[in-house]
């Protein structure tokens, strides 16, 4: 996978950092962010197949998007 299709991760200010580490201490961790679902292996199958075909999906994206500049281009 190039570089451009991976996901920029937010940036997030020291004062909301902080706030967050107090709300965990103060409260604990909620249950979603402790508790990972556990996959089988038909599910674990599925996952594998269907983050395959977005990556195929979002290459035809990129180029369909190339030839649209390309053929815009040829219009001029």
């Amino acid at each position: 996978m190039s570089e451009q299709n991976k996901h920029k991760r937010p940036k997030y200010t020291l004062e909301f950092k902080k706030d967050a580490a107090k709300l965990v201490n103060e409260k604990g961790p909620t249950v979603s962010a402790t508790k990972k679902p556990a996959l089988n292996l038909t599910e674990q199958s599925e996952l594998i197949r269907l983050r395959k075909e977005v990556e195929q999906l979002r290459m035809e994206r990129e180029i369909l998007k190339k030839a649209a500049v390309f053929f815009a281009q040829e219009l001029q």
